[in-house]
């Protein structure tokens, strides 16, 4: 029995022949890290490469003076791991997907409750209760729920992540109200 025509077996070997002697079509994607780095941080990571070591110095200096003068400037701006935790908790509340620039090098904390007190505190017009905390972040009621004790400033409350996307708060020792962060 015969599996293949000799006209068959010459159009296989030609097609192996011509893949095997083509350029690749797909080039090795670049290193991640290189496309997210800053061109100033680049530029001193790329001295590494120099052989001659006063070739070397003299990249690296320069590299040194630019990253300084950019980060000066506010071009560039370098935090270290704690002050990026400090973010995504001061961030608690907001929906903000560019802060995965604060997540490189380890898993991040999940952020799923937030405690703080009372700065200051008023009733709108719609009956629901604004709330300015002494970190600086203000929360707004969003359902009807009534609260048995007014608010205070300087009592403690407590934000967690409820259903669907929505927070809820606890003032004190109360029940808990759905709350929208506003700043």
């Amino acid at each position: 029995m015969k599996l293949f025509g000799v006209g068959a077996r010459l159009v296989a070997a030609g097609v192996l022949i011509a893949a095997l002697s083509a350029p690749p079509l797909i080039a090795a994607p670049a290193p991640a890290i290189a496309q997210d780095r800053a061109k100033e941080m680049q530029q001193l990571i790329d001295c590494r490469k120099l052989a001659d070591n006063t070739a070397r110095l003299a990249c690296y200096d320069s590299a040194a003076s630019a990253l300084d003068q950019a980060e000066a400037k506010g071009d560039i701006v370098v935090v270290n791991r704690e002050q990026a935790r400090k973010v995504r908790r001061q961030a608690f509340g907001f929906s903000m997907p560019s802060i995965s620039l604060f997540e490189r090098g380890e898993k991040p904390e999940e952020v799923a409750q937030a405690s703080d007190k009372i700065a200051s505190v008023r009733k709108l017009l719609s009956g629901k209760w604004e709330f300015r905390l002494e970190s600086g972040a203000i929360w707004v009621q969003v359902d009807l729920t009534e609260l048995p004790l007014d608010p205070k400033p300087g009592q403690p409350v407590k934000i967690q992540k409820a259903a669907m996307g929505s927070y809820a708060m606890t003032v004190g020792n109360q029940r808990s109200i759905k709350v929208h962060r506003q700043e």
